[in-house]
């Protein structure tokens, strides 16, 4: 007997499924995490399923993810009339501060842009540590750097 949840499960279009271990570094749960991914891997392949142990992100990217994260919720769109004037000061890129400031006050504002960057409605290069100066461009633009949440990348 065996005991072990995945923390990512995914459904694709064909219906088959996609389990998914996502470890904050590559030795996370040792032994126990090898034996558990063998046996897992093993019942998904049985079942027509793919299991995967994705690779650890950037820290970068990881400590990105994780404040934008905390902006996903509804609340954080802000008033009637904001995102839309937020994500339309950014419809050239440009550095953060300056559309915040084109869009408003920046502590009514600055929720609202990482609520957009968030669900895809702005984009930025998130492989460096959010600042004032990074660049935020709109959705699908595809930014100066590697990875971007809500672009084409």
């Amino acid at each position: 007997m065996r005991s072990w949840v995945p923390q990512l499960f995914a459904r694709y279009r064909d219906g088959t499924g996609l389990l998914a271990d996502c470890p904050s570094h590559p030795e996370a749960g040792g032994d126990r995490a090898v034996k558990a991914a063998e046996a897992v891997s093993a019942a998904c392949e049985e079942i027509g399923w793919a299991y995967r142990r994705l690779a650890p992100l950037d820290d970068a990217l990881a400590a990105n993810l994780k404040w934008l994260a905390g902006y996903r919720h509804p609340r954080n769109a802000g008033r009637p009339g904001l995102t839309p004037a937020a994500v339309e000061a950014f419809a050239r890129p440009r550095p953060l501060i300056e559309g915040v400031e084109a869009a408003g006050d920046p502590i009514e504002v600055l929720p609202v842009v990482f609520h957009a960057l968030w669900h895809g409605q702005v984009t930025a290069d998130l492989e460096t540590p959010l600042h004032e100066r990074v660049l935020v461009g709109p959705a699908g633009w595809n930014g100066p750097g590697p990875d971007t949440v809500g672009g084409a990348r």
